[in-house]
């Protein structure tokens, strides 16, 4: 049992539809890795060109943004949770 990673609507055309996915990963860095080597593509949505998170994609871990954490060194275990949430614009 690895972490549970929740995928976003917009993103499941990369992950060939599937809403979650279980990886093991012992940091989220390590995590958003282990699924571009599974679904090539989905890191570009989720990093910019220097390797940090796109400004309008949120990851929580468990809840917490992991921004407030150690952004992409923090740390996973099993059964942790990953929640990834594109930013929601309107007017």
């Amino acid at each position: 049992m690895g972490v549970n990673v929740r995928i976003p609507g917009p993103l499941r055309k990369v992950t060939n539809g599937e809403p979650q996915v279980n990886i093991d990963a012992s940091n989220v860095q390590e995590t958003i890795d282990l699924l571009e080597s599974r679904f090539p593509g989905i890191k570009e949505r989720l990093c910019d060109e220097s390797g940090d998170l796109r400004y309008f994609v949120n990851v929580y871990l468990n809840g917490e943004d992991v921004r407030f954490l150690q952004g992409l060194q923090t740390a996973t275990k099993a059964g942790d949770e990953l929640s990834i949430v594109p930013a929601v614009a309107g007017g």
